[in-house]
């Protein structure tokens, strides 16, 4: 996925408006939301100690545009938050204005489970100390408005192994956290859902806009009941690869990758691609 512009936890399980427009008339300040989901990788947690959130207000070379927002330090598995779930961290009253940048500052305490079931801390290069930084383009708060960012997180792309570890190396040199999201404002509402079958196949799904002069590839995984969804996709059209990541049992049908091209995606609605059977 590309990186283009992150109390308890609340689930949104149905697809997100990114940016709605609930009025209230009680008060002239618009409302900020932030919420976090997680494009699936290959691991069976992905913890990540988030500490504190910060929204920039004036020009980036002004240091002191930032301003704290109201979150509470707390550690956070992303891979419970896929296929249209998110997390919601922020949710707070705020002065109508341009917004620059968020910045997600990154505590010592990150770890992954394998597929092993062994736990590895993540190492952060650079989160600990200035934390992630993410651009917002064209991000404004309006009066009596509610504005909604969405900070999908790669885990594929964010966790990397270290080239020269091995078996039996300190565990806590194995993988290194570089964080690489992408922040979903309200000029992207488009989405995709569908299912496959059979689940037991673990389905992976690509959905590649090509028609851009650098393509946009968006990456899921179908859960245990073989449905799938994407969220946040700008508009166009997709072509939609579906292909399993084991093999079949023996004596079955063999599974097959599944190619979909022309999925037309529009900003504010779901587009429903219905059942696939990989088959």
């Amino acid at each position: 996925m590309n990186l283009t512009r992150l109390l308890p936890l609340a689930l949104l399980a149905a697809p997100l408006a990114l940016a709605s427009c609930s009025k209230d008339n009680d008060s002239e300040a618009a409302k900020l939301e932030i919420r976090l989901m997680d494009a699936p990788g290959d691991f069976r947690n992905v913890v990540l100690d988030v500490r504190q959130l910060e929204v920039h207000l004036k020009d980036e070379a002004n240091p002191d545009g930032w301003q704290l927002l109201p979150f509470q330090a707390q550690n956070i598995n992303v891979l419970d938050y896929v296929n249209g779930k998110s997390a919601l961290l922020v949710s707070t009253d705020f002065e109508p204005g341009d917004l620059k940048e968020v910045r997600m500052l990154l505590g010592p305490d990150s770890y992954v489970i394998g597929r092993d079931g062994q736990r590895y801390d993540l190492k952060t290069p650079s989160g600990q100390s200035a934390g992630v930084k993410l651009k917002l383009d064209k991000t404004t708060l309006r009066e009596r408005e509610t504005f909604q960012l969405l900070l999908d997180f790669d885990v594929a792309k964010s966790i990397v192994e270290r080239g020269n570890w091995k078996p039996g190396n300190d565990k806590k040199e194995r993988y290194l956290l570089k964080p690489v999201i992408r922040v979903v404002t309200q000029e992207l509402a488009g989405g995709l859902r569908g299912t496959v079958t059979p689940a037991a196949a673990l389905p992976q799904i690509l959905a590649i806009r090509s028609a851009v002069t650098v393509p946009d590839t968006f990456s899921t995984a179908a859960d245990a009941s073989g449905g799938y969804q994407f969220s946040g996709l700008p508009a166009g059209t997709y072509q939609v690869r579906i292909y399993p990541s084991t093999t079949a049992p023996s004596g079955q049908p063999a599974y097959k990758l599944v190619v979909r091209p022309g999925i037309t995606v529009t900003n504010n609605q779901v587009t429903e691609l219905g059942a696939t059977s990989l088959n």
